[in-house]
């Protein structure tokens, strides 16, 4: 398989520094040359520019800290996906979890042209993580955009954002939500209402990573493919303590696994992103090294 590698080094969406280090951590945890053993041709495309905040002013447009920036730096990302050529995958590394506003984006504008007039190839998207990043604007306690990008990728929020997408939006029915343990009580109202499957940390210990994944994969069924958007804050702080905003009792190392090798197994998994990888709170580079592990066993990397 052909894997191209983009970097996203942005934490301006993020309310702790550090993430904009994450791809670099990624890289510096050998993430090219594991997949390259596994037999991949892997193209490293390196980044998209980003501004650091410290050159910027902490302007707040619309309840939104740098809106702009975030906004220029997504349109970048999903330009650059959209250009890759058919039969490539995708393999994004954050930054924070805005990035994925503008990877998802991307992704889908490969299997949909907006311009053609024709309906579009669906694509799915597992949303791997501790938190649902669902809120607005209107109902973020921050302003932080780390904690939007699946409202906007929906079609909610600031026009700007939430129009990526260049006229597609992401359907509530092709989300699933895996991981999910801290929900700001708005932000699960409105996931109520649209009807986002989420699995939560007892529906994990309740109902296991196979048969969830099982449900998922009915579930988007009838999508082209399927985007995995993975924060590494789904993983336990134990397994991953360099996150900005962990949370205990996540997914243990052999679930975030299992999880990873069941849905390469599927076919179905045609671009990835890992996001909120902050070596600033890492030990060792501990955590860039347990998501360049999920990375190679959602792309074909076993044990036997």
């Amino acid at each position: 398989m052909n894997v191209s590698i983009l970097g996203i080094p942005m934490d301006l969406g993020a309310g702790r520094r550090g993430v904009d280090m994450g791809a670099s951590a990624l890289r510096n945890a050998q993430l090219a040359r594991t997949l390259r053993d596994l037999g991949h041709h892997v193209n490293d495309l390196g980044d998209v520019p980003v501004p650091i905040p410290e050159t910027l002013d902490k302007h707040v447009s619309g309840g939104l800290v740098f809106l702009n920036p975030i906004l220029d730096a997504c349109r970048s990302a999903a330009e650059r996906v959209a250009a890759l050529p058919p039969g490539t995958f995708p393999l994004t590394l954050g930054g924070d979890h805005s990035v994925s506003m503008g990877t998802v984006a991307g992704n889908a504008r490969r299997l949909h042209d907006p311009t053609s007039g024709e309906p579009g190839a669906r694509l799915g998207v597992i949303w791997v993580d501790a938190h649902t990043d669902y809120n607005t604007p209107d109902s973020s306690p921050s302003g932080n955009i780390h904690g939007m990008p699946v409202a906007h990728l929906t079609g909610q929020g600031d026009p700007g954002l939430a129009g990526l997408g260049g006229g597609w939006t992401l359907r509530p029915e092709d989300i699933t939500m895996i991981g999910i343990r801290s929900v700001d009580i708005r932000e699960r109202d409105a996931m109520r209402e649209a009807g986002i499957r989420a699995y939560t940390m007892k529906d994990v210990d309740q109902l296991g990573i196979t048969r969830i994944v099982e449900q998922t994969l009915e579930q988007l069924s009838g999508t082209a493919g399927i985007h995995v958007s993975f924060d590494a804050d789904a993983l336990d702080p134990g397994v991953c303590p360099g996150v900005g905003t962990p949370v205990p009792g996540g997914l243990t190392y052999r679930e975030g696994h299992l999880l990873m090798e069941l849905l390469c197994e599927s076919g179905r998994v045609t671009s990835m992103d890992i996001v909120e990888v902050n070596p600033i709170l890492d030990t060792l580079n501990q955590t860039a090294e347990v998501m360049v592990g999920m990375a190679a066993s959602l792309l074909g990397q076993r044990i036997m």
